[in-house]
């Protein structure tokens, strides 16, 4: 299309894992060049703070507003984006100048697309002061703004990483704390959307009871009984039924009960929810899938991606099966959209957000 940047993408996302940096060449179209990301993992009492700011954000009805403990999360988690871009430019030998644009997501801490709110804490304009590099931020906004979902926005880099791969048509299914698929047919038509929890649940019910915050390769769900009846009574929730465009809160299903389930039973049970739900999106979907490329934490979950493979009767593989990079692939997807949203390209579409129109968003702040 046009000159190539140099975009750093920074994703955060649903998960509370911590940071994934990836640094990206594209001109926003089909040139793709990738470079080796990062991530850095925040430390267990940050992420504390993160879910009390989870919690309170729920009752936000004005996207700018930070009351309470949002206003100091949002300035330590931009801190901490700062000092990982740092350091990810100085491990590479990168000056400022050498880079054109960030591109920050920011931790979702509010999704609710029928109020036409969407809230992603971080101060694209810190950010910028503290790297020396122009931020591109709230991607999702507009989009909302609009009436679409603001979610996914992924598609379209997912589009242009399938260029190089034959298998038609192919999903791509995010599993970070909301699951997501990307549907590209034959003629690249696109169609997109959340299809449930990801790893919220199964993370969350980790943490409260073992205190561990995942199920490490599914280990434990392994060792559990799948109670289907659960299973069943969880997929007959409208959401799954409902035609998309599509999405999810992160805390959309938190109250889900497991009544008198041990450990290892709710932890299978959950990961069955999350095989289940993922399965259900084919019932959308024009066409079913010759490969399904599974991305994000959810791919190292052996008893989820062995159960996926089962139920679906496709070919399900990691990313870096097809040569791309499972953990960093939504961070590049930022850095892509970052150009894209600079050159005033569309980011989102009718089939993927149910947008009214394909259109660009975010907001861009230069640096000093």
């Amino acid at each position: 299309m046009g000159k190539s940047m140099r975009a750093i993408g920074l994703m955060s996302g649903t998960s509370m894992d911590g940071i994934d940096i990836a640094l990206l060449e594209t001109d926003g179209a089909d040139h793709v060049r990738r470079f080796p990301g990062w991530s850095v993992a925040y430390p267990e009492d940050f992420r504390g703070r993160l879910r009390e700011a989870l919690a309170a954000a729920r009752t936000l009805t004005d996207r700018t507003a930070r009351p309470g403990i949002l206003a100091d999360v949002e300035r330590e988690l931009t801190e901490r984006h700062a000092e990982a871009v740092r350091r990810f430019m100085g491990d590479r030998m990168l000056q400022p100048s050498a880079v054109d644009l960030i591109g920050f997501h920011g931790q979702t801490a509010l999704h609710r697309p029928e109020m036409r709110l969407t809230v992603q804490l971080g101060d694209g304009l810190r950010l910028a002061e503290l790297t020396g590099v122009d931020v591109v931020f709230d991607l999702r906004a507009a989009d909302c703004a609009s009436g679409g979902q603001g979610a996914p926005l992924v598609p379209v880099y997912h589009r242009a990483l399938a260029a190089k791969t034959p298998e038609r048509p192919i999903a791509f299914v995010n599993i970070g704390g909301v699951a997501n698929i990307t549907w590209i047919g034959r003629d690249g038509r696109l169609i997109a959307f959340d299809t449930g929890p990801g790893n919220a649940m199964i993370d969350d019910w980790m943490l409260q009871r073992s205190g561990q915050s995942v199920d490490q390769d599914g280990e434990t769900a392994a060792r559990g009984r799948v109670h289907q009846a659960l299973v069943d009574e969880f997929l007959r929730a409208p959401f799954f039924s409902q035609v998309p465009p599509k999405s999810l809160d992160r805390n959309a299903f938190a109250g889900i009960e497991l009544p008198n389930l041990g450990l290892e039973d709710g932890a299978a049970t959950l990961t069955a929810v999350t095989v289940g739900t993922i399965a259900r999106a084919r019932e959308h979907l024009p066409e079913q899938p010759a490969l399904w490329v599974v991305c994000g934490g959810g791919r190292r979950n052996r008893t989820l991606m062995t159960g996926l493979a089962a139920i679906v009767e496709a070919a399900v593989a990691p990313a870096e099966a097809i040569g791309l990079d499972g953990d960093t692939m939504e961070a590049e997807a930022w850095a892509y959209l970052a150009v894209r949203s600079a050159l005033g390209l569309e980011i989102t579409f009718p089939g993927t957000t149910g947008a009214p129109a394909p259109m660009t968003g975010g907001v861009m702040v230069r640096a000093p």
